[in-house]
């Protein structure tokens, strides 16, 4: 779940198209195999796909991970850019029979050789979301964990908070080994913009 987020109506707006688009794209797939919608005009871009993927979310693929297989986990790749803004989610989600430590060893490796510093944030919600933080705050870049830093649920963070990669692992729940989902937000632009 993507959270902690205080420009509401900028992902109003985002979700609100994207709802739009994702009927419109409902649509074509009952006659269309392509799940991507893609809106190319002279104010901007929009996409909006099941796309995504590790490499898209700017991330190596854990070795031996599958893509997580449960009718309400499709994975999201969600863009629009323009002059004044832009707005890209990517959220992909995976399963690993390896233990929740074996996966998260590895992405702390990758994400601190590739990206930098890396904040380990814990929660108690599952469903192999992740907590990302917008702010409009201008001096408010850093990413922070959220609530009070308990639970099964282990984040991982890097970037800032207009360009962040997060990482959600967690035990899978009635069987042995992880789920995880690999999280990327990029922003651009200031809520007035829109």
């Amino acid at each position: 779940m993507i959270r902690s987020i205080s420009s509401h109506s900028v992902l109003a707006l985002a979700f609100g198209i994207a709802l739009a688009i994702s009927a419109a794209a409902q649509q074509k797939s009952d006659t269309s195999k392509d799940d991507n919608f893609d809106v190319r005009s002279s104010i901007g871009d929009m996409h909006l796909g099941k796309d995504a993927n590790a490499e898209k979310a700017g991330l190596p693929l854990y070795p031996g991970a599958r893509p997580k297989q449960d009718k309400d986990n499709d994975p999201i790749n969600f863009g629009v850019l323009t002059e004044s803004f832009g707005f890209k989610v990517v959220v992909a989600k995976y399963e690993s029979d390896d233990a929740p430590d074996k996966v998260l060893a590895y992405y702390r490796d990758k994400l601190k050789k590739k990206y930098g510093k890396v904040l380990e944030c814990h929660t108690s919600e599952h469903g192999g979301g992740a907590h990302t933080d917008i702010n409009d705050d201008k001096d408010s870049k850093q990413l922070k964990c959220d609530g009070d830093n308990t639970g099964p649920v282990i984040e991982l963070k890097v970037g800032t908070e207009d360009n962040q990669h997060v990482v959600a692992i967690e035990p899978r729940e009635g069987h042995t080994g992880s789920t995880f989902a690999l999280v990327y937000v990029y922003t651009r632009g200031k809520q007035a913009d829109i």
